[in-house]
């Protein structure tokens, strides 16, 4: 796992650039079944309490509109891959951009690891300089499924992501030496 700790916080990523942009990819596990972390990445009713609220269709094809509560989030997506309780792909398009050519891929693979589950969230196509903010705003929301599979409350976002970012700014000034 790419876990170490700088300047007190636990740090679940890493951060890449490939040909101009970025790549955001955060690693966890958790304490539950494969099943019930796939539930809570696909079912609106789950993610409503951990990651904003999805409306649509979370199949494959399938098109949704979404509001992501720790960053503030708006956009569409649509499912590209979807392989029960091993993988999504969706490509977003932020709310105000519609009309940008490019999407952005969020993929996230799970794993069974003798009792926990793990987890890879990995942002691509990112702005370079934008990789630090979201690395660390990938991580809230890995933190957020994990107190949810927990049965606990997120986190106050504004809070943890001021935690976490100095320690990605690192990560990220480090890409380019």
């Amino acid at each position: 796992m790419t876990s170490n700790t700088r300047a007190g916080h636990r740090i679940l990523g890493s951060l890449r650039s490939d040909e101009g942009t970025g790549i955001a990819r955060v690693e966890d596990r958790f304490d539950s079944p494969i099943d019930d972390v796939w539930s809570a990445l696909t079912d609106p009713g789950r993610l409503v309490r951990w990651l904003g609220e999805v409306e649509g269709t979370l199949r494959l094809g399938g098109e949704f509109r979404a509001h992501f509560f720790a960053s503030g989030w708006h956009g569409t997506g649509r499912v590209e891959a979807c392989e029960p309780s091993q993988r999504l792909l969706v490509l977003t398009k932020d709310a105000d951009e519609p009309d940008a050519p490019d999407a952005h891929p969020i993929e996230v693979t799970l794993a069974v690891d003798g009792d926990e589950t793990t987890l890879v969230w990995e942002e691509r196509a990112i702005p370079l300089d934008l990789l630090a903010a979201y690395g660390a705003g990938v991580q809230v929301h890995v933190e957020d499924l994990a107190a949810h599979l927990a049965g606990r409350e997120r986190c106050d976002a504004a809070v943890r992501f001021d935690q976490l970012f100095p320690a990605y700014q690192e990560l990220a000034a480090n890409l380019s030496q």
